[in-house]
């Protein structure tokens, strides 16, 4: 009998025990490689929600707070910019293509924004992937609205569902434009970006339903239809932000200059790369508490590992002295126990990275659904390559301080054990 047979039936013989440790290092396995997954798709989520997009522009403020409700859809603008300045600095030579959005409504705790066409031609995310409708087309007519994958997946809306907007962000949103519905004309396809949770109108819908209101309360006694609105100018006098591409990357740094520096009102434009790289920063030290931990559990389970294995250590004395009384060298011994630790360490990970590839089947729709967060099934990456490894000689170092203890029991010392 070879000494790895010998080992796989000591292992079988103590199968209950076994298995309860290869189950919990596989749980740390699937863990470890989990967060790991979650840092890196997250991260990737959060450079992948806008791009080809140049400069974004809107109030003076903070990068990361202009950066968060123009793209993000989180939180609100300090101030709202003019309509001429738009027009003005979406008309620069430089400049290819400008979409504006206007913030500050919202339905059912989604986000309500107003922009234009443009919006559906030039807005990009990922690996500068354009918006594509599942069912439907942009709007055209004033109260048309177009939603997103999420809105319409939680909503259960389709295709000429009337729906009302509400004033305010967010499920606090208090009054509605009940005097003015909108129809649901598209549906976008899902992006695993807030636009998933977006509802999109036009700019001049967004003039409409206010037309009758002042400083964000409505006039009292005051009451214009829709049908009546339709009629009127409804250019829009503010909007909240809006999106640059320019002809030549190398102008990047002089427009945004310009615009930093534009006399007739406060403005901010911001590179969405280096304000993405910003905001990743400020979670820095929550991703690397997330690592620590993942690190610890792994550990821990490698050290009740080593807590079995020593405290049966002693009930097995009589099998180590039965071994060497048919002829097994200390060597023999110390090879045994350090194979048992390498089998349980090394099927543990196996098992763990079977149970990470489920949890990662099972999980993507939910976290995409609800988080906006894409895990796409792919192979082992290199720092998790590194991590398996890194297990499996812990786990093999583990292995040698019980076959150490075995090497050093005397024949006598077994065999003088009563039962």
């Amino acid at each position: 009998m070879t000494l790895l047979n010998l080992t796989w039936k000591s292992l079988l013989n103590r199968k209950t025990t076994v298995a309860l440790t290869l189950f919990s290092i596989s749980l740390s396995v699937c863990l470890l490689l989990g967060v790991e997954k979650i840092r890196y798709q997250v991260k990737d989520s959060f450079s992948s929600t806008v791009s080809g997009t140049d400069l974004i522009v809107g109030a003076r403020s903070g990068q990361i707070n202009l950066l968060l409700y123009s793209v993000f859809r989180l939180g609100n603008a300090t101030n709202n910019i003019s309509w001429d300045s738009y027009q003005k600095i979406s008309q620069h030579p430089k400049v290819k293509w400008a979409i504006p959005l206007s913030l500050g409504d919202s339905h059912r705790g989604f986000r309500v924004l107003g922009t234009n066409t443009d919006y559906f031609r030039y807005f990009k995310y990922g690996q500068k992937t354009s918006l594509a409708f599942k069912e439907g087309k942009p709007f055209s007519q004033l109260f048309d609205v177009v939603i997103g994958a999420e809105v319409a997946r939680s909503l259960g809306y389709k295709l000429g569902q009337s729906i009302v907007v509400a004033h305010g962000a967010g499920n606090a949103a208090l009054v509605e434009h009940d005097d003015k519905p909108f129809r649901v004309v598209g549906i976008l396809k899902p992006t695993g970006t807030p636009v998933d949770r977006t509802l999109h109108v036009s700019l001049e819908a967004i003039e409409a339903i206010h037309i009758d209101w002042k400083a964000g309360v409505r006039l009292p006694g005051v009451s214009i239809g829709a049908e009546e609105v339709e009629e009127m100018q409804l250019q829009p006098k503010q909007i909240t932000a809006f999106m640059l591409g320019l002809n030549s990357r190398l102008s990047t740094f002089h427009i945004q200059r310009q615009i930093n520096k534009y006399k007739r009102e406060p403005l901010l434009a911001i590179l969405p790369g280096v304000a993405l790289q910003e905001l990743w920063q400020m979670f820095s030290i929550a991703e690397k508490a997330l690592v620590m931990v993942s690190v610890l559990v792994a550990v821990s389970s490698l050290l009740g590992l080593l807590t079995l294995m020593l405290t049966s250590l002693n009930e097995r004395r009589r099998e180590m002295a039965i071994l060497r009384s048919v002829g097994a060298r200390p060597v023999h011994i110390f090879l045994l126990l350090t194979f048992e630790s390498v089998i349980i360490t090394f099927l543990s990970l196996l098992a763990g990275t079977l149970l990470y590839y489920a949890a990662l089947i099972l999980t993507a729709p939910y976290l995409q659904q609800s988080f906006g967060i894409l895990l796409q099934i792919q192979n082992i990456t290199e720092i998790q390559w590194i991590r398996l490894g890194l297990m499996l000689v812990v786990g093999s170092v583990v292995g040698i301080v019980p076959g150490y203890r075995a090497y050093r029991q005397s024949l006598s010392d077994g065999m003088a054990i009563r039962i």
